[in-house]
């Protein structure tokens, strides 16, 4: 099951009482205070794993708490850390805090790790209140809490290439002839209900990743349909490619009609590369090219199914990613 977003609570954990103690050796009368501090409570982690591709993990699992760190002890002994938490997630997290709805953090490259939520700093131990006027302290400071709270956690996929187009566009087809990936494909709409990701190989040790966004369609920025559950994942796509059905009357309404769906959610999305490309080359015999020509990102026509124009396709998409 693919799962982009999930809440979580997560408490990191308190720090440890100080000791209060005091030195006891034969032959060394007035030994003096000699308690230790407390050790601090456990982090709350996150981690980057490259391994990973969805948040599933984390759904199942609601409450995150660390232990506590252990209290100080006598000849001034610091007590034990509190075991971290190590939460793993997979490229492009994003963690919020649902309640100040700050940002605590994204991470983006493999092992990348912030710590969410600090354990509480341990209490110092009667040792550190010794003085030349209060030899004898006989108190400590209590450990103090960890941070807690309520966390959302929202992966937004990172890819080179972005796949954008209502339903039945020929998106997964295409994905599914340029790399190894095997979306669900079908001639009803919705048949994609969840991003896939596929490898194009450019060259023997050169290729792009390609994300096959699920179908958008007008009023997807408002909530409609499925594909505004998507649209995060298109923020991450260094290059968007428009795909638009060949056999579509009025090509520039449709274009238009998916710019808008694009700027209403975020108007960043459209200072990105735009390619836009018509499909389904191999089901009609002849275009109005001025209906087309309407379009400055036009580049193409291609059809998956007879492969007509896809090696020149990769070709473009890799010469604009690399002038990115």
């Amino acid at each position: 099951m693919f799962v982009d977003y999930t809440k979580v609570e997560l408490s990191a954990g308190k720090g440890g009482t100080g000791c209060v103690s005091f030195r006891r050796e034969k032959y060394i009368p007035k030994g003096g205070p000699d308690g230790g501090n407390g050790g601090r409570g456990g982090n709350i982690v996150a981690m980057a794993d490259n391994n990973l591709h969805t948040l599933q993990d984390i759904r199942y699992s609601k409450i995150y708490r660390a232990k506590n760190g252990s209290p100080g002890s006598s000849s001034m002994k610091t007590g034990k850390d509190g075991e971290d938490i190590f939460i793993r997630v997979p490229l492009g997290t994003v963690i919020r805090n649902i309640e100040s709805g700050d940002v605590a953090g994204e991470l983006i490259e493999d092992t990348d790790e912030i710590i969410i939520c600090k354990g509480g700093i341990g209490g110092k131990g009667n040792v550190n209140y010794k003085s030349s006027t209060h030899q004898t302290p006989r108190y400590a400071q209590s450990g103090k809490e960890g941070e807690s709270g309520q966390f959302e956690f929202e992966l937004k996929i990172l890819a080179d290439v972005g796949l954008v187009g209502f339903p039945n566009a020929g998106k997964s087809t295409l994905l599914s002839v340029l790399s190894k990936a095997k979306p669900k494909i079908a001639d009803y709409p919705f048949t994609t209900l969840e991003p896939h990701l596929g490898i194009v190989k450019t060259g023997e040790y050169q290729s792009f990743l390609m994300a096959d966004i699920p179908g958008l369609i007008e009023g997807a920025s408002k909530g409609k349909g499925l594909g505004h559950q998507f649209l995060r994942h298109i923020e991450r796509n260094r290059l968007l490619l428009f795909l638009i059905d060949g056999n579509e009357p009025k090509p520039v309404l449709m274009f238009e009609a998916l710019k808008n769906e694009l700027l209403s959610y975020n108007k960043a999305l459209m200072l990105k590369p735009v390619i836009v490309i018509r499909t389904k080359g191999d089901t009609f015999d002849s275009v109005d090219e001025v209906e087309w020509k309407g379009i400055p990102e036009f580049f193409m026509e291609i059809s998956a199914v007879t492969q007509k124009g896809l090696t020149k396709l990769v070709k473009e998409i890799t010469h604009r990613l690399n002038e990115d």
